[in-house]
């Protein structure tokens, strides 16, 4: 008889724990359990990509509407119902939950919802008391937001809080500069929330490709949203109105809400991590071997809290990959080095692979790059224009990155992201024939580099 009460123990319901649950048990027979302290699904399906998305579609029909004028229909709109929205947006997330839950059921995963710790490297403690022996344990508690410590910080939401609003407010200060701040800006800017963004450095959405990034932020800013960069928060002040927010740029301007998003630690605190020699980074995050593997051979971590790659379908790949791994017999690799990505501002930013300043650091290159008006919102009048950008290597002629400015970039950039994972040349791209009238074609009739570096 069995010492263990488990094969694998995944501490942590979000994508890369349910997936690695799911195959280690359903398809390779594994006895799994698994321990979540909050709801099934993450942060991804409660309080991230999901509920996220569905707000930027609903911030997007106002404009849509502004557009069905011109194109003849007879539109009349009379405001936005947050309260109305909140509640089918709960809804469907309580949908989401169970539907997770039953996934982990039908796959033979046995859940505890609380809490659980490390006690050594084969036993974890749930908060009931109750100590669990496993063969393998699969650390994937995910990030959460990070506040820094500032007078007033106390007044400041984070994403988490967003979705659940009593109420929408008439002006809001989004601190930060990533995908996750912009994202919000532009959302409640949709729903006619006056917007204010302040980032400390010279430019949103750092890491992305300068050309593209600069494209977001004017179409940000002429959307009505006020961008200021290097600026940052000294204080938040709460008056009888609202929220004072006191900048390093010596303004004073009141919001009545004030959201952080600078940046995401991982949930390490309190694991019992410590003393069981499983190394830790600077921010915290858990270090992993490329089978996301620590150095304690029984322990493994997979998505945020190992600070790789903060992205939902690489916890996902990375959860099969251990699963298959440990449990199937397949020594298995997710490779982190193309994977592409959208930001769901307005217009979306989709992007594969290496921006125009990272492959110019690597070896000599070209630069193929148009800006246009779309044909749907010029009929409309609207001035906005929506940026396709190929980035090849003079010596391979492979397209060693994609990036796109537009409506949609996140829909057309799962595609290109398959022809340049297959290494894609330019040749490839301009042999494909256009499908006409698109603004994905203008991928393929670029024919002269702007630029050779």
């Amino acid at each position: 008889m069995s010492d263990f009460d488990y094969d694998l123990f995944v501490i942590g319901g979000g994508s890369g724990g349910v997936r690695a649950s799911r195959i280690a048990s359903g398809e390779h027979g594994a006895k799994v359990g698994l321990a979540e302290e909050s709801r099934m699904g993450g942060t991804c399906v409660i309080r991230g990509c999901v509920p996220k998305k569905l707000m930027v579609f609903a911030s997007g029909f106002p404009e849509a509407m502004e557009d069905a004028r011109s194109y003849g229909w007879d539109v009349t709109v009379r405001g936005f119902d947050w309260p109305r929205f909140r509640t089918t947006l709960e809804a469907d997330l309580d949908r989401l939950e169970k539907a997770y839950r039953t996934t982990l059921t039908n796959a033979g995963v046995t859940i505890h919802d609380a809490r659980a710790t490390l006690v050594d490297a084969h036993t974890v403690r749930l908060a009931d008391g109750q100590t669990l022996r496993t063969r393998h344990i699969l650390v994937a508690t995910g990030g959460r937001p990070f506040v820094p410590e500032i007078p007033g910080a106390e007044l400041a939401l984070t994403s988490n809080e967003m979705f659940h609003l009593p109420s929408l407010p008439k002006r809001a200060l989004v601190v930060g500069g990533g995908y996750i701040a912009s994202e919000f800006s532009c959302i409640l800017n949709g729903l006619g929330v006056e917007v204010c963004q302040y980032y400390r450095g010279a430019q949103i959405l750092r890491g992305f490709d300068d050309e593209a990034r600069g494209h977001v932020a004017t179409a940000m800013a002429a959307s009505g949203i006020t961008v200021q960069c290097s600026t940052d928060v000294l204080r938040l002040e709460k008056t009888e109105t609202g929220i004072v927010a006191v900048a390093t740029d010596g303004s004073s301007r009141e919001f009545d809400l004030v959201m952080y998003a600078t940046g995401r630690h991982p949930n390490t605190e309190g694991l019992g991590l410590q003393g069981l020699g499983v190394e830790l980074g600077r921010q915290g995050q858990i270090v992993v071997d490329r089978y996301s593997q620590t150095a304690v051979p029984s322990i493994f971590a997979v998505g945020d809290v190992t600070g790789r790659v903060n992205l939902t379908p690489v916890a996902i790949r990375e959860g099969h990959a251990f699963a298959d791994t440990v449990f199937g017999g397949k020594p298995t690799v997710f490779d982190h080095g193309l994977i592409a990505s959208a930001v769901f501002t307005r217009p979306e930013l989709g992007s594969v692979g290496l921006s125009e300043e990272a492959a110019r650091e690597q070896e000599p290159i070209e630069v193929y790059s148009t800006a246009f008006r779309p044909m749907k919102t010029a009929f409309a009048g609207r001035a906005d224009r929506v940026m396709m950008k190929l980035i090849v290597s003079q010596a391979t002629r492979k397209v060693m990155g994609c990036h796109i400015v537009a409506p949609e970039a996140g829909e057309m950039i799962q595609l290109a992201a398959i022809a340049i994972g297959m290494g894609a040349t330019k040749e490839d791209f301009d042999r494909t024939c256009a499908v006409h009238p698109t603004m994905a074609e203008e991928l393929v009739t670029m024919r002269k580099p702007v630029r050779i570096a």
